[in-house]
């Protein structure tokens, strides 16, 4: 049975924070219609795509030479609740890198990290991040 109402309005927004429905927001990165301008974008949808359990799209932006090779995004273990930019350095549309720190908000707590993105053949990809 479909939600509706209130109900359906929250759960098609994007999990980025936002506030505009996932369709208008990640939902075209994830879905590959568009490319992230900026390493902010791309880490919101990264993040969103880990709610969503997109595995391919986070390994897809994933650099090659530091991804996981075991990498698995399982959204059924604890799950991210909200997430919070505290900080972006560089990573405009004509950066070359960038850098985002973030929380990602969880029941169990709170994961901090500090992002590191560069742009490679005109798109952003996550290259390391320090979790604080």
């Amino acid at each position: 049975m479909a939600k509706s109402g209130l109900w359906a309005d929250v759960r098609a927004l994007c999990p980025c924070g936002q506030g505009l429905p996932y369709e208008a927001c990640c939902g075209r990165y994830i879905d590959g219609a568009a490319a992230a301008p900026t390493a902010e974008t791309l880490m919101r949808s990264r993040y969103t795509a880990y709610v969503r359990g997109a595995g391919s799209y986070v390994a897809e932006t994933w650099a090659d030479e530091t991804r996981p090779a075991d990498l698995t995004v399982d959204p059924s273990g604890e799950p991210f609740t909200r997430l919070e930019v505290l900080d972006t350095t560089g990573g405009g549309p004509f950066d070359a890198e960038g850098v985002v720190e973030f929380a990602a908000h969880h029941p169990g707590g709170v994961m901090r990290e500090r992002s590191r993105f560069e742009r490679r053949a005109g798109r952003w990809v996550y290259v390391d991040g320090v979790v604080r």
